[in-house]
């Protein structure tokens, strides 16, 4: 195992567009949504762990799941999860783990990847990853792994590269935002646009370089704290100054700015695992395009629908097409499939009531 390699989990989202299995208190990265007996960072962990030392591997939370990846990453010691005390979205989490890393060990390359998502062939993400880390050790080059669209998504971003690249590793053009399905029908068309799976690799020396760049503020509140990182004084610097950092993404805080960003067309399948019908996409169907998740079921004249219950209950149901059917404790879903989007909002209207 290569010790100069690291990983940076992001577990500290809440996911609730999976709502109600998805909740504030337990979010999706902490359930098995496909029972295969694993939750999915766990998946996550191992799959990255074949390529980077356990030791090696730090995980991004909100400090109310401290106790949750505890246990369920029982070889992760409590220096390695690193705590939120606000959230900040993805630039200054990523940015204090960096910091954290280059010093400890300033030639080190990492990845920075979501603790939520589905990849099947591990071979392939470990292949991948390791061509990403050989060319971030030798060039001054901020990476990201690209996804192969299969349809025109309309919820995922776009990375645009540049079509006249023959190399493995492309020249990215531009970060494209989300579009409308014409508009992701002409980025399939063209063939030069991949998903943008949040999956990011560099050497710790050029990310911090960038962030000094193009966060200058950011990077000097962080910078405050070099001396306690590592010690037993982090956590209290962290605790006092995490919550003055920016609310800003790493796309729009320094991916899409800087001019040395590439990517490597990944080889592997994957699918973000961000709502129920892509839930639906990757479980085992019956003849009629049901996915069941533990329950019992007896269906008559339904079809496409995604079933999800505690274990061995029972559910009936005649004359249901393309939808949600979740019963999680005191919540029953009942959903359009096609209005999956929305459940995120019924989520805050819930809150708000």
């Amino acid at each position: 195992m290569n010790k100069n390699y690291y990983a940076i989990l992001m577990a500290g989202g809440v996911g609730s567009r999976f709502w109600p299995v998805s909740t504030t208190e337990f979010p999706k990265q902490f359930h098995d949504m496909l029972g295969s007996g694993d939750t999915l960072i766990q998946k996550t962990f191992s799959r990255l762990s074949q390529l980077i030392p356990v030791e090696n591997i730090l995980i991004l939370t909100n400090e109310k799941y401290n106790a949750i990846v505890l246990e369920q990453l029982p070889m992760v010691k409590q220096e390695q999860v690193l705590l939120e005390p606000a959230m900040r979205n993805t630039a200054p989490c990523i940015l204090y783990a960096s910091l954290k890393i280059k010093k400890q060990n300033p030639d080190a390359v990492m990845v920075v990847a979501p603790s939520d998502h589905w990849i099947e062939d591990e071979q392939s993400f470990s292949d991948n990853l390791k061509q990403c880390f050989d060319y971030c050790a030798n060039e001054n080059a901020l990476m990201t792994l690209g996804i192969q669209p299969t349809f025109p998504n309309t919820g995922f971003g776009y990375i645009e590269f540049d079509k006249t690249d023959t190399k493995p590793i492309k020249k990215v053009s531009q970060f494209r935002e989300k579009p409308d399905y014409e508009t992701a029908k002409s980025f399939l068309d063209s063939g030069n646009f991949l998903w943008n799976g949040g999956i990011f690799i560099w050497s710790v020396k050029s990310i911090t370089e960038a962030f000094e760049k193009f966060q200058p503020q950011m990077n000097a509140l962080f910078l405050k704290g070099w001396e306690s990182y590592n010690t037993g004084e982090e956590q209290s610097f962290i605790e006092a100054n995490y919550g003055l950092a920016e609310n800003v993404s790493i796309d729009y805080a320094v991916m899409e700015t800087a001019k040395n960003v590439f990517v490597l067309p990944a080889t592997f399948d994957w699918n973000d695992l961000g709502t129920w019908g892509s839930l639906h996409e990757k479980l085992d169907k019956d003849e009629n395009n049901n996915a069941v998740v533990n329950a019992t079921v007896l269906l008559k004249n339904a079809s496409s629908n995604i079933i999800s219950t505690a274990k061995d209950k029972l559910v009936i149901i005649d004359g249901l097409e393309d939808f949600i059917v979740v019963d999680k404790d005191n919540v029953l879903l009942i959903y359009p499939k096609s209005k999956e989007q929305e459940i995120k909002g019924i989520v805050s209207q819930l809150k708000r009531q």
